[in-house]
């Protein structure tokens, strides 16, 4: 398991709730995956100008899928992690994850 960790703000005067997202992205894969797959999200009441930090638990479970052969698991090779308030691209953060 990984730990994805992102502060969120509220940089307003208002008090507010942000749905933080998490997306996951199987660059090469044996068998079409969707572009970006929601793996989990929070939704966080802030105050004005405060922020929070979120983590989430990137589980085995969370990455695995049914390969071309029907095996379900988790591929070897590069997952894009990403983070943010929508899945517009312009509102995620991503990183790198390789699997060995």
């Amino acid at each position: 398991s990984v730990t994805v960790t992102v502060k969120v703000s509220n940089d307003s005067n208002v008090a507010g709730t942000e749905t933080v997202q998490l997306y996951v992205r199987d660059e090469y894969s044996s068998a079409t995956r969707p572009v970006k797959e929601l793996k989990d999200f929070a939704r966080i009441p802030l105050k004005p100008s405060e922020s929070k930090i979120v983590n989430f638990t990137l589980t085995p479970e969370k990455l695995a899928y049914y390969d071309k052969d029907m095996h379900y698991g988790v591929e070897k090779g590069s997952f894009k992690i990403m983070v943010g308030s929508s899945s517009k691209d312009s509102d995620l953060k991503s990183v790198r994850l390789f699997v060995k």
